[in-house]
């Protein structure tokens, strides 16, 4: 990638976050929805009980959304402006900083008011947590974890596929993320046909999502050396190779504790305990936020420099 070409890459990928900070997910015709909805479709004539088929599902879903997004590059090799304005769209259709952000102060909000069958229902909104039984400190907790972990997956990690892989790293690394959410869980159904969605999810967060712990280390302020510590102690104690990083991290940079025994699809799971404070509580919830946006930020200045 020559010079101009990685100026025209880097200055797509901040106009695009610019964008996502200043307009969020579009209210309609959003290119992820298409995606899940595409890939939904083609799932219901693919399904079948076997690892086999879920790679091959798996790679060609995540593998059409990269050669467009190689196609795009292509096309524009010579066109400055057209890569500018694709690489700005893409990074905007893939980034949900603002979304995570609106949806953590919504389940705050609601939790203030003490409208607990409310905020259940909104825990959906940010993982697929079985919230029926869940009580304020818990729904604080779960939602303080998918502000943490989306944190990496939502942000970090595109800005950061984007930055070394241009248009197809943006759409190739929102298509594995989007199929792990759809597909990659434990449940019967997808337990074996998920796999590889998993697995290539696993794969493609390995470093971003140690970029995300360090990043949240680096905004911690104060307790910079505390998110180190606790992010470095419990990092490997949940079951996710990557997830556990940024949680650990947020754990020790707010001084709470997060982890536990969680309720997925039917099946308890023992998470591991990160940190070393209390429970969180609502206003830790709105800190787990703010040190969000602040970690997104920095990732965007990271990618920036990348590119």
């Amino acid at each position: 990638m020559g010079l101009r070409t990685s100026a025209v890459t880097a200055a797509g990928l901040a106009a695009g976050y610019a964008a996502d900070l200043v307009f969020g997910d579009p209210a309609r015709w959003h290119p992820v929805a298409g995606f899940g909805t595409a890939a939904a479709a083609l799932e219901r004539r693919a399904w079948a009980d076997s690892k086999a088929a879920g790679t091959a599902y798996a790679s060609v879903c995540a593998g059409t959304a990269t050669a467009l997004g190689f196609l795009a590059q292509v096309a524009t090799r010579e066109r400055p402006t057209a890569r500018f304005a694709l690489t700005a769209a893409a990074t905007w259709a893939v980034l949900g900083g603002r979304g995570l952000a609106a949806e953590g102060a919504a389940m705050a909000a609601l939790l203030d008011r003490e409208d607990v069958p409310s905020a259940r229902r909104r825990l959906a909104h940010l993982c697929g947590r079985d919230a029926t039984d869940l009580g304020p400190g818990e729904l604080a907790r779960a939602a303080t974890e998918s502000i943490a972990e989306n944190t990496s997956d939502a942000v970090v990690a595109p800005l950061l596929w984007g930055a070394v892989a241009g248009i197809p790293g943006l759409l190739g690394y929102r298509a594995l993320n989007t199929l792990d959410a759809m597909v990659g869980h434990t449940s019967p159904r997808y337990r074996r046909f998920g796999w590889a969605s998993a697995r290539a999810d696993d794969l493609a967060n390995l470093v971003p999502a140690r970029v995300a712990a360090a990043l949240t280390a680096v905004c911690a302020g104060g307790r910079a050396r505390e998110a180190l510590r606790v992010w470095r102690r419990d990092g490997r104690r949940h079951p996710s190779p990557n997830a556990g990083q940024v949680e650990a991290a947020f754990a020790g940079a707010l001084g709470v504790r997060l982890g536990g025994v969680n309720s997925y699809h039917g099946e308890t799971e023992d998470r591991g305990t990160l940190g070393d404070g209390r429970p969180p509580v609502t206003a830790d919830l709105r800190r787990a936020v703010r040190l969000s946006t602040m970690v997104g930020a920095a990732a965007a200045a990271v990618a920036v420099a990348i590119a």
